[in-house]
Parts: C-alpha cells; structure tokens; sequence
C-alpha cells in the first residue's frame, strides 16, 4: 500500500508525464512564420501630393528604390520581410522603397520643400499598430536638413482587426493612418500630429519557419567542394561578360498614360521580361564588356508592349552601349502611325542616354544604379513626339556579371495577388473608428491557433481528470492508514 508521500509523488510525476506527452504536439503546430515577399500601398496623404505638383509649389515627386506608382495616388513600397505570429497576431514587415518630394524652388536651384519617406515598416502588436519610415526632411524655418531612420510617422487603425490565424498571403485594406508627433516634426510642420493621412493597405507571403536539424561539425565538411568554391574555381577571367540585365521603366507619367481613365490600357511583357513594378527588366545580356576602356556592348531578351486608345507602341531588342562615361539604351520600336494607322517598325532607335562614368567590377558584378537618363531626339520621334527631347526619362540600372559566383541583383518582389476577400473601411476624411476597419487575412488551413487551442483543452481536461483522481486516491490511503495507526494504539 501507498503511504501519504508516496502518493504525492506518484501524483506528481503523473501529472508530468501527462504535461510532457501534451506540450510537445502544443509547440509543434505553433510555427513561427517569416515575411518573404510582397507590397505595401500608401499615398502618404494625396492633398499633399496635390499641393507639392500644385500651382503654389510648383514641385514633384521622384520615386527611388524601385518604388512605384499604383492607382490614381498611391505608392507602391516592394520587398517585404519581417515576421508574423498566427497565435499572437504580431506582425512586423519591412518594405523598400523611398519616394521625394521637392518645391518652392529657389534661384539657386535647390528647393524650399524637399521631403523624402522611404522603407515603411510596419508593426502591430496587441491591437495596436505603428508605420515606421526613414524621413529626410528640411526645416521651411533654418533649411536644415534631418535624416531620420526609422521613426514612428503614423498610428494606424488596427483595433478592430482580428490578426490572428492567418495563412499566406496576410492582407490589411485601407487601414486608417493618423500622423504622429514624430511625424509631424518630420513633415517639417506642414501638418500637426494627429491629422488624418491616406489609409494603407499591405499584402505579404508568410512561409512556416522551420529551423533546420543541427549538424555535427563532421557533416558541415563535406568531401566535395561548395558550390561557391566551385564556381570561383571556375570563374571565367575579370571583365569577361557572363550575364547582365537592365532595368529601365520607360517614364512613370507614360505608365500612368496607359493604364489611366484616357488610354484605358495596358502593357504586356513577352520574350523573358519581367516586372518590377517600377520597371522592367530586361534580362540574358549578351555582348562585350572591356574593364580597362569602361565600356560595355550588349543586348538584352524581352520586350514590352503597350496599347490603349490611340496607343500601340512595343519596344524589343533592347541594347546598351557604354563608351567614354556615357550610356545608350536602344531598342526596336515598333507601333503604329497615329494618322494613317500603318504599323511601323524601326530598328536600333536610340531612346535614352544617361551618364556611366564608372563602370568598374566589385565581388565580380558590374553594377550601375538608377542613373538619370533623358529622351534623345530619335526616341522623341519613337514616341509620337508626346515628350520632347531632353525630357527627364525613368532612370536606368544596369548590372553585369563577370564572375560565375556573382548574382544579379533581385527585381522587387511584389509577393503573390492576393485571393482572399478584403474588407475596405469606409472612405472618410476623418480617420473612422477602429473598429470600422476589418482584416484581410487569409483563413489559415488546419487553424494552427484551433490546433493549438484544442491540444491545451484537451490537456486541461486530461490534467483535472487525473489529479482529481490521485488527489481522491491520496486521500482515501492517507485516511486508511491513520485509522488502522489508532486502531492499533
């Protein structure tokens, strides 16, 4: 027969055995999950833009980091990471891209407003939520300018959204966005904090995160030689040519042209291209590429087409050529002529020429950014004369590979479209009540919160039922020895 103590620990490594068959199925369902891609969509606040690109500024903005333009007003930040939680509903995603604004310009040439917001990112966490940003910006007052990274630029409207438990893509629309007294500073006092700002909407790809299995130090040497190793054993000779791609967005207004309320239009990529959103990439470049002379000779797969109303004009075969500091984009141009409705083709125009002075190989990549390029007269012509020459164009990046280990830099990643029904909060000057806003998360396949919910029910219940039990037994033997103790007596 148990005695009194006996019985206890019985109990007690009972109740831990039960505790330790239950807590791992509890943590195995509970996988943490990793932000992999996708876009956040923010005009900041559109009466800004109007007043900045107004007849009181005068002024403009200019996108960079690949950033985009989307809708009527909107900006469109790539290249989300970060994290989410399904069971607690905190989220954290970071996103590229900047956009600036400049105006009130000066005789001097520089600008009285100059403003930039780059790499939102956005956290909530306990029915709160935050947009974050790096903020350059310059004081109307002194014209001091103050960089920024990272500060609080506005509250967002997440109290009535439900995070928790979603799958892939996580999507919020038209979230309500007030700005903070950070940010009002930041917006060098042209609004005060708490002044409603343009709502913003996200979507991301979040994956399971699974750590990999611990290895012994013996099988982290394998026999073989790393790849990388591989390829640097191979690597062809410096200034050899092995891949390149350009980027180039053709003119944002002239994507705005195509798509908007007149032309009603669209573009289609064909041959490799790809879209970046902001741009397009046109990849496989083949040619020639001398480090001693700086210049570069090569042409490039893909091409794009945009028709609309009034409008059918493709760019194929795209070239550059780099000699003596400055650069060429040149392509195919083929359409039709807008009075007589012939199609047209001429070959090798030279659209776009931009400044590369420096054209020189680091880790085995060749890599030329956003350089600012304007409309030749050939390129005016290839456009209907809708631009004249010497028209500020979109920038052109360019990166070449002269190294097997050296990759490209990557397009912006815009994440998956996202399938799952959104729920829009109400359009309103003001910024509406949380709990008109609403989530837009996708519903999670095997609920890993309901999984995780029912393994810790179930163990509580087990856990009662089994203690009651012991206790019961405990007490019931502890009675019975103590009787038979005076019994004795």
């Amino acid at each position: 027969m148990l005695s009194s103590r006996s019985a206890r620990a019985f109990a007690v490594a009972l109740i831990a055995a039960v505790l330790g068959a239950l807590l791992p199925a509890t943590v195995a369902v509970a996988d943490a999950r990793t932000v992999q891609g996708g876009r956040l969509d923010w005009g900041i606040k559109s009466s800004f833009q109007s007043y900045v690109t107004g007849p009181i500024a005068h002024g403009n903005f200019a996108l960079r980091g690949g950033a985009a333009t989307v809708g009527g007003s909107q900006f469109r930040f790539h290249s989300a990471s970060g994290s989410y939680d399904p069971d607690s509903g905190e989220f954290r995603s970071g996103f590229s891209g900047a956009v600036r604004f400049t105006g009130h310009g000066k005789p001097d040439g520089t600008n009285e407003l100059d403003l930039t917001i780059g790499r939102p990112t956005v956290r909530i966490s306990g029915g709160s939520g935050t947009l974050f940003a790096d903020v350059t910006s310059k004081a109307r007052s002194t014209g001091k300018v103050t960089s920024s990274p990272q500060i609080p630029l506005a509250s967002l409207a997440v109290g009535g959204i439900n995070m928790k438990g979603g799958g892939s893509p996580v999507a919020l629309n038209n979230v309500p966005a007030t700005l903070t007294s950070q940010g009002a500073r930041a917006f060098a006092g042209y609004y005060t904090a708490g002044t409603a700002l343009d709502p913003v909407s996200l979507s991301v790809d979040v994956a399971a995160g699974a750590k990999a299995p611990a290895r012994s130090p013996e099988a982290k040497r394998p026999d073989a030689k790393a790849p990388e190793q591989k390829d640097r054993d191979t690597a062809a000779v410096p200034g050899t040519l092995k891949d390149a791609a350009v980027d180039w967005g053709v003119r944002r207004t002239f994507r705005e042209y195509v798509t908007g309320p007149i032309s009603k239009g669209r573009w289609e990529l064909a041959g490799g291209a790809l879209d970046g959103g902001a741009l397009f990439r046109f990849p496989q470049g083949k040619g020639a590429y001398d480090a001693g002379k700086q210049s570069l000779d090569a042409a490039f797969a893909g091409s794009v087409r945009f028709h609309g109303a009034h409008l059918d004009l493709t760019l194929s075969k795209v070239a550059v050529k780099v000699a003596d500091g400055k650069g060429t984009l040149i392509a195919d141009v083929a359409g039709k002529d807008p009075r007589t409705k012939q199609a047209t083709r001429t070959p090798a125009v030279p659209l776009v020429s931009f400044a590369a002075r420096t054209l020189t190989a680091k880790d085995g990549l060749v890599d030329l950014t956003e350089a600012p390029a304007t409309l030749t007269e050939q390129g005016a012509k290839a456009f209907g004369s809708m631009y004249k020459a010497g028209t500020d164009m979109d920038p052109v990046s360019l990166a070449v590979t002269v190294d097997d280990s050296a990759k490209l830099p990557p397009l912006p990643d815009l994440g998956s479209d996202t399938k799952t029904p959104t729920t829009t909060a109400p359009k309103s000057s003001a910024a509406p009540k949380p709990a008109d806003t609403a989530a837009a998360t996708a519903p999670a396949s095997s609920s890993t919160s309901s999984s995780t919910g029912t393994y810790v029910a179930v163990g509580a219940v087990v856990l009662v039922l089994v203690a009651g039990a012991v206790f019961f037994a405990v007490r019931r033997r502890s009675g019975g020895a103590a009787g038979g103790g005076d019994a004795g007596s």
